[in-house]
């Protein structure tokens, strides 16, 4: 039997579940803290240009990478869920942040591997553990591009049946945020506004 502060706090991760759930733009890495011991490592693959869609303009590695980057500096134009972020610090390729989601407010940090890979590291701070997100920009033959999202918590627990039902959930939000990220950066490339270096 659970005891009951053990309750309260599933009952919270089960509300913020279904709101990420319910909203799938409002979806966000590090909006969703991880179930107390509960691992949690996930990997997926967008193709971006694809030959055969006529429907679909193909992006140059420019344009994508300068997507990847405006969704790290000016994240409220992608996540519909975060009132507000600030950028505390910067070097030439890092940046560190303050999100505010509502009441939640999450310190993280971006690296950049130019045209390569954005990294996002949370730190461990107040219920939420250290977790990193990986988008990584991949070119098996010319012209041929995908992103790679790799989502790590660090937990080495195994899963219980529990903790795996709801981590689906998490998954799901996850690749549905990440989906709404590329069909933005789609757009932002349509407008015209990923031709030149970011400002």
């Amino acid at each position: 039997m659970l005891h009951e502060g053990n309750r309260g706090r599933k009952e919270g991760e089960r509300a913020i579940v279904a709101k990420l759930s319910s909203a799938r733009r409002d979806a966000c890495y590090s909006a969703l803290p991880p179930l107390a011991c509960s691992a949690m490592k996930f990997t997926h693959l967008i193709e971006i240009n694809m030959p055969g869609n006529p429907l679909l303009a193909p992006l140059s590695r420019e344009q994508l990478w300068r997507g990847l980057v405006l969704r790290a500096e000016r994240p409220t134009l992608f996540l519909l869920g975060l009132d507000n972020c600030e950028i505390t610090a910067r070097t030439t390729d890092t940046l560190s942040r303050r999100l505010h989601f509502g009441a939640l407010v999450i310190s993280d940090q971006v690296r950049y591997q130019p045209l390569r890979q954005v990294h996002y590291h949370v730190p461990r701070q107040n219920d939420i553990p250290a977790s990193d997100l990986h988008m990584t920009i991949e070119e098996p033959e010319p012209g041929a591009l995908f992103v790679r999202f790799e989502y790590d918590d660090h937990l080495g627990a195994d899963e219980s049946q529990e903790q795996s039902f709801y981590n689906d959930f998490r998954r799901e939000a996850y690749r549905e945020a990440d989906i709404d990220t590329i069909r933005m950066i789609r757009q932002l490339a349509h407008e015209g506004q990923l031709d030149t270096p970011l400002q």
